[in-house]
């Protein structure tokens, strides 16, 4: 039997569930997942092995004008990621109220496969995903387009088909037993961030950025350290919280999780760093992992 592999990119606007698709797609937690806007913000491979096949999925940045050159930075993952794709999975949700005609134009010019993803199903009448669907069909005439709820797992296989059945033939990219290209310091950062995200309202999750400066492994304990950047002091007192009681929230919750994660005893440290503007300075972005 020939041996399939190709990459498979999913984008859209924020918030649609994108990273919960890619999750359930993979049968990992690759993406961090909130209910807030922008949480992804690099790009991030989930790979899924079969003898017979390897399909390389990325999950992308919601597609959004950027103001920041992070956010400049974010696109540019996007615009990569449709430029290598086999196939592109363009997820929009039930509700959706944006104006997308920023990502349709760039769906059009692609020749690659399209398939379009109607996302929170499980929140709306047959009729209106039925209307739905006829809107699509007439908008952008994809290849499939697909009703589903990736957060209950309805239609999730019939999306995975699809991809099997549009799946190039070509040797596997990477080795067959590779989940990720992002290390565990990668992921470790991410769930301190996905942490914050929940935790904190307003500016604060957008303004922060997790580097983590040590990750020591010994036979029974990791022991990691952590930096929380954020632009003023102000939001630095408030990652802090009263008596350090928020970072300490932090700490416990994220602790938790990565022992899940890496399967082990965690001694996490953090401290929380003022760098005024982070987000607009290249050297920084550079360093942070959003410039090559």
């Amino acid at each position: 039997m020939p041996h399939k592999a190709g990459f498979v990119s999913l984008v859209g606007k924020p918030n649609v569930g994108k990273s919960t698709l890619m999750n359930a797609l993979v049968g990992e937690k690759m993406s961090i997942i909130t209910p807030k806007a922008q949480t992804t913000r690099h790009r991030i491979l989930g790979i899924v092995n079969e003898p017979d096949y390897q399909v390389v999925f990325s999950d992308t940045p919601g597609i959004i004008k950027p103001v920041y050159a992070m956010q400049e930075s974010m696109m540019s993952f996007v615009n990569g990621s449709l430029v290598d794709a086999d196939i592109i999975i363009f997820v929009t949700d039930i509700n959706e109220k944006h104006d997308e005609s920023d990502v349709i134009e760039k769906l059009k010019s692609t020749v690659s496969p399209v398939a379009v993803i109607i996302n929170k199903i499980d929140k709306s009448l047959e009729e209106y995903v039925k209307a739905k669907i006829e809107y699509w069909q007439n908008l952008l005439q994809p290849k499939a387009i697909f009703a589903v709820s990736a957060l209950h797992g309805h239609n999730v296989q019939a999306v995975m088909q699809f991809i099997l059945d549009e799946l190039p033939e070509h040797p596997a990219y990477y080795d067959k037993d590779t989940l990720t290209d992002k290390t565990e310091r990668f992921f470790v950062s991410e769930i301190i961030r996905e942490k914050i995200l929940k935790l904190y309202d307003k500016e604060i999750p957008y303004s922060t950025e997790v580097v983590i400066t040590s990750f020591k492994e010994e036979p029974n304990i990791n022991r990691i350290s952590a930096e929380i950047i954020v632009e003023r002091d102000s939001q630095k007192n408030i990652i802090i919280g009263k008596a350090g009681e928020m970072l300490k929230k932090v700490g416990t919750y994220a602790r938790k999780d990565m022992e899940e994660f890496l399967q082990k005893k965690v001694f996490l440290e953090m401290f929380v760093k003022v760098i005024p503007d982070w987000r607009n300075k290249k050297n920084y972005l550079k360093r942070f992992g959003y410039e090559d």
